[in-house]
């Protein structure tokens, strides 16, 4: 399977925080699946932290490099993701959510996250 993390599962998982279920540490630690960080999440937490809206233990540039050493695929914004956003009903107002699941359901994810917005989009969501 693969796993779209949202923004708070990244963080969660990064900076081992009790707040990341177990059902979603297992489907993360699942070797069967892959797991998946859209830039759009990186772009969030740059946002947030610039504004004061967000502190994480771990630097955004920094970033990179511990995703990789964890195994976590970067997912890139494609055309396609866009196009879907603008024709998502909605549900979830936030800009950033959006794309997530425009970008599961184009890329046939599963998105991990505590959400409880995302399930009305018909997606497989994991938490």
């Amino acid at each position: 399977m693969n796993l779209l993390l949202d923004t708070h599962a990244l963080i969660w998982l990064l900076e081992g925080d009790e707040r990341l279920s177990r059902t979603a540490r297992s489907a993360i630690e699942n070797p069967e699946n892959t797991n998946y960080a859209s830039i759009a999440t990186f772009w969030e937490i740059a946002i947030k932290t610039s504004i004061g809206k967000l502190e994480t233990k771990t630097p955004l540039t920094n970033l990179k490099h511990i995703l990789l050493e964890n195994g976590i695929e970067r997912l890139p914004i494609m055309f396609e993701h866009t196009v879907l956003v603008g024709e998502l009903p909605f549900y979830h107002k936030d800009p950033f959510d959006r794309l997530l699941i425009a970008q599961a359901m184009n890329e046939n994810m599963t998105l991990l996250s505590r959400d409880e917005y995302f399930v009305q989009y018909k997606i497989s969501v994991v938490w």
